[in-house]
């Protein structure tokens, strides 16, 4: 998933306040974490970054399915072969991405890994798969195939070759654990930024609201919109650098799981939400589900906002968003 860059500003009074935030860049999990701390000095937000950083990397061998010894690699290894017992962390978090798999009617899917990537976005190809090709590549996921033991703790993918991931939602879900441990370690305030997986609490410095610039995918250079995050989670998601165009028709790298075809019409899509795992997720959702019906099931869901840009470059936002467009 292209992750469109959310530019965080941080806005400080000209009293000393900004030696306060201290922030530092690493690359996790494949991608650029940005991770600020509010602390009284240097030496304490350094332990504090430390500790996001070995939180990070804890969670990345847990969940990841390119590491050969991760949980996630031996359920994968053992499709249609047995169950795999696993701990409980890993268990919980598979039993909440089926149910964002329920309330998002399977758009959100974390059996896509099984997906055949017919589909290639690197400029390599020249026509569109044939139906056949398109049908096949799909016949191995389903998020109702897994089968889960809550009494064992195991996990079982009943068919060869079927495979789990969480590229919808690890680094969501990394965010949130990493901010809720940097909380119990005393630190006020903070943000942790997973390359637009974004998460924040406490306040700036000076008192102020974290704020947030969301980047126009029609212009880099600029933002449409400047918004406060308060307590919460925002996500971006994109398609305007990964894409494939055929008789005028644009094809997002982010493809419905149900039926194999990418998604059209939509080129960002921000969340916001109380947990940077749900916005993490339901980013990647509102591409699958298009416009219309994005819309109308995130203005179903309490405490939960979005705005998206289409293929036309119009804006689109829930019900309840309020956004001062630059």
């Amino acid at each position: 998933m292209r992750i469109l860059q959310l530019f965080l500003l941080m806005v400080f009074a000209a009293n000393g306040f900004a030696q306060n935030a201290y922030t530092r860049t690493t690359l996790l999990m494949g991608s650029r974490f940005d991770i600020t701390v509010v602390a009284e000095n240097e030496e304490v937000a350094n332990a504090h970054i430390d500790t996001a950083i070995a939180e990070i990397t804890r969670i990345e061998r847990l969940i990841s399915s390119w590491d050969i010894n991760s949980q996630t690699s031996k359920i994968n290894q053992n499709a249609g072969i047995q169950p795999v017992k696993v701990n409980e962390e890993l268990f919980d978090l598979i039993q909440r991405s089926i149910a964002i798999s329920e309330l998002t009617d399977g758009a959100f899917d974390i059996s896509y890994a099984s997906m055949d990537k017919i589909w290639k976005f690197d400029g390599s190809m020249t026509q569109i798969p044939s139906k056949d090709e398109i049908i096949k590549s799909v016949e191995k996921i389903g998020y109702k195939k897994i089968i889960l033991d809550t009494t064992n703790q195991t996990v079982f993918l009943p068919y060869k070759g079927m495979k789990i991931g969480f590229g919808g939602i690890g680094k969501g879900y990394a965010a949130d654990k990493t901010k809720q441990l940097l909380i119990s370690k005393g630190v006020v305030a903070g943000i942790i930024n997973a390359s637009g997986d974004m998460n924040t609490w406490g306040k700036q410095p000076d008192g102020t609201d974290w704020m947030v610039a969301i980047t126009n995918p029609m212009n880099k250079n600029n933002a449409f919109a400047l918004l406060p995050l308060k307590q919460g989670a925002v996500v971006t998601s994109g398609d305007y650098e990964k894409f494939v165009e055929f008789n005028g028709v644009r094809y997002a790298h982010i493809i419905n799981p149900k039926t194999g075809y990418p998604a059209t019409g939509i080129i960002s899509v921000t969340v916001f939400a109380p947990s940077a795992e749900l916005a993490d997720a339901l980013a990647t959702t509102i591409f699958v589900m298009g416009k219309e019906v994005g819309l109308d099931r995130i203005n179903q869901l309490p405490n939960i906002e979005c705005i998206l840009i289409d293929d036309k470059g119009n804006i689109h936002k829930s019900k309840n968003i309020k956004i001062n467009e630059e």
